[in-house]
């Protein structure tokens, strides 16, 4: 585990500025996004699949193949992640192709596997 850390972190705004943002967000929708969000990659076989997409663009097929899973378990899990826009589909005839909808859910992976890196 390591061992060093690093200084505090230094609150980047006042208590009234902070307030001032809140505000700005009032609209508790965001806030239920990105919980859902967070739900949705707190789920193992969802991260796998996640950090996969990461490295290209895959199938189904493909990635039933490379994780090991069932197709309508892949098939269950992309949908949930294509609903919250986590995940993109290419359609090519009969065949459909995954990969990350954007760079910030590549950021949020990453992260992630740097944060429990010291776990491990």
């Amino acid at each position: 585990m390591n061992t060093t850390h690093s200084a505090p972190i230094e609150p980047a705004h006042s208590k009234l500025s902070l307030k001032s943002t809140l505000r700005k967000l009032t609209d508790k929708n965001v806030f239920l996004l990105l919980a859902e969000t967070f739900q949705a990659m707190g789920d193992s076989s969802r991260i796998q699949i996640i950090w996969s997409l990461a490295q290209g663009e895959l199938s189904v097929t493909e990635l039933t193949d490379l994780l090991e899973m069932s197709q309508p378990t892949i098939s269950h899990h992309l949908r949930t992640l294509r609903n919250l826009k986590l995940v993109r589909v290419r359609k090519d005839g009969r065949t459909s192709y995954y990969s990350l909808d954007d760079h910030h859910i590549n950021h949020l992976l990453k992260e992630g596997m740097e944060h429990v890196k010291d776990f491990v």
